[in-house]
């Protein structure tokens, strides 16, 4: 495919309108947990139609220039199953244009789903992504293509996006001749964050890692973390454990280890709780705004939805305790909550 083929991304995005709280350069920039409308409630989804998971929170989503989220299964018709691990999602293709619908232009092939149905179904989710106007990061049909950047314009500023898996199956990492995700080992993504820092105003990267239901970063990820934000990266976006783990200021830049579940289809009581992140940033101010979302399902089924008051604060208390190790706080200003970097 032309688009696989030429996947070094810049997007240049034309602004209609100007976000809340900006001035003329302000740029906002929205992250999200994972994405994942596959699996046993297929039937009730469909029935629903994919645009209600996005239904609370596609307002909030139209508020930001770039929308970045974790795409935890392949959207595909084909493939082989890879039936060597215990869960594997296939989402229908028409997932692909209620994602895009929702907000998001950019998405994160780089997690322990994307192969889930082999290297078919992932080229067919790259076509159907393409068809839908959603550029990703972090997979390709070789590791070339999958350690390469998206570049997004903004403003007459450049913000590039790489995406990086540390999760098993070691088998769905990219090879030079073999199509998959792009493995985060050191040497892969130090130089793609160098090259990127050269070409790009911003550099911003998501990493697939840590342990499922856990609260703490394991040290590995903190090292990870802090030699992405050494080679040149201003935003660290994780990804896997499926809740919400602390937020550390490291050098000039931030790390959220884990934003949690976004829409997500399960009926989890452990992932109750995630967040969307603004990354706000112009030529004298580099802030993230933490807004809370409850996820989880006996409450909002597969809709997140946005909290305010205490049910709001009662989530930034639960961050800044996972935080406090990480010697970050999140402030909290005309019920509004935010971390400067």
């Amino acid at each position: 495919m032309k688009r696989i083929a030429s996947l070094a991304i810049t997007v240049a995005i034309l602004l209609l309108a100007m976000p809340l709280w900006a001035d003329g350069e302000e740029i906002v920039i929205g992250a999200v947990g994972d994405i994942m409308l596959a699996g046993r409630w297929t039937p009730l989804l469909k029935s629903r139609g994919y645009d209600h998971p996005f239904g609370g929170v596609a307002a909030t989503l139209a508020g930001s220039d770039i929308n970045l989220g974790n795409l935890e299964s392949p959207i595909a018709s084909s493939g082989r199953e890879y039936t060597a691990k215990k869960f594997r999602f296939r989402a229908e293709p028409g997932v692909a244009a209620a994602v895009r619908k929702a907000g998001f232009n950019l998405v994160t092939l780089a997690n322990n789903h994307s192969m889930d149905f082999g290297a078919a179904a992932l080229t067919e989710t790259m076509a159907n992504l393409e068809a839908a106007g959603i550029a990703w990061i972090g997979a390709g049909e070789n590791l070339a293509e999958a350690r390469r950047a998206a570049i997004f314009t903004v403003k007459g500023k450049k913000i590039a996006f790489l995406g990086y898996s540390l999760t098993q199956p070691v088998e769905f990492f990219a090879a030079r001749r073999h199509p998959g995700t792009a493995p985060g080992y050191e040497d892969i993504f130090v130089p793609d964050i160098a090259q990127a820092r050269k070409e790009a105003d911003y550099v911003i990267v998501s990493f697939h890692w840590g342990r499922e239901g856990q609260g703490m970063p394991i040290p590995f990820q903190r090292s990870t973390a802090h030699k992405a934000i050494d080679a040149g990266a201003d935003v660290i976006i994780g990804h896997h454990p499926h809740v919400l783990q602390g937020i550390e200021r490291y050098g000039k830049g931030i790390i959220f280890y884990s934003l949690g579940n976004f829409t997500f289809a399960s009926t989890s009581t452990t992932a109750d709780r995630s967040v969307i992140i603004r990354l706000r940033l112009d030529d004298t101010r580099r802030e993230a705004e933490i807004l809370p979302l409850d996820v989880l399902y006996r409450r909002v089924g597969f809709q997140p939805r946005l909290l305010s008051g205490k049910p709001a604060a009662n989530v930034i208390e639960r961050l800044n305790s996972l935080s406090k190790t990480l010697e970050t706080e999140i402030k909290s200003h005309n019920n509004s909550y935010f971390v400067s970097f």
